[in-house]
């Protein structure tokens, strides 16, 4: 066992990849990679969208509820499994935001602002709950997307982006969105190794 210059035990990397060391799949089993070019602004929007939507996927893949509610360090409350559901807030946001969609939050209340966080518990139904409010509101926003022809479309609901919550267009919340999606995915890349020495791509 390899152990720190304190004498403490070194989890040992983990990786699946028989062609670069420590990546997390071979490059030709990566689900994220595609045959497809983007050829145009919403093209390569949708697409980074999509890429770092799996990422996260990915990052959990394979973990029990135990591990996927693992926190951080503290006092950070982050995990795995907070990670989804704060997630899912964010995509229940885009539409709220942009087609002005009653869609109250999920997790969060006013007296726990942190619910997406604090609520992310070693059960197996919170995780399933996650995992199927995640998808089901990744669907929505998909098809909200699809159905807006104009990047340039503003805002139809109250907008809470920026210092003076500036009105926005679909481009620029899109582009808010996927920023989200990949400073988490960092976390995420983090937390899993944490667990159980897998490394992210």
């Amino acid at each position: 066992m390899t152990t720190s210059d304190a004498g403490e035990p070194l989890l040992t990397r983990w990786t699946k990849s028989t062609v670069y060391r420590d990546m997390w799949v071979d490059p030709d089993d990566d689900p994220r990679e595609t045959d497809v070019a983007a050829i145009d602004e919403r093209g390569v929007l949708l697409d980074y969208l999509r890429h770092y939507r799996l990422t996260m996927e990915m990052k959990c893949a394979g973990l029990d509820a135990e591990q996927l509610a693992q926190r951080s360090v503290p006092p950070s409350t982050m995990s795995l499994l907070g990670l989804v559901r704060h997630l899912t807030e964010g995509e229940r946001h885009l539409r709220r935001v942009m087609a002005g969609e009653d869609a109250p939050h999920l997790y969060r209340t006013d007296e726990d602002r942190d619910g997406d966080w604090n609520g992310a518990i070693a059960d197996p139904a919170v995780v399933e709950d996650a995992w199927r409010q995640w998808r089901t509101e990744v669907e929505r926003t998909d098809e909200f997307v699809a159905g807006v022809a104009d990047l340039g479309t503003w805002n139809a609901g109250v907008s809470d982006l920026g210092p003076d919550g500036a009105d926005l267009q679909l481009r620029d919340i899109l582009v808010a969105h996927i920023v989200e999606y990949a400073r988490h995915c960092g976390h995420a890349d983090l937390l899993r190794e944490r667990i159980d020495g897998r490394v992210g791509q």
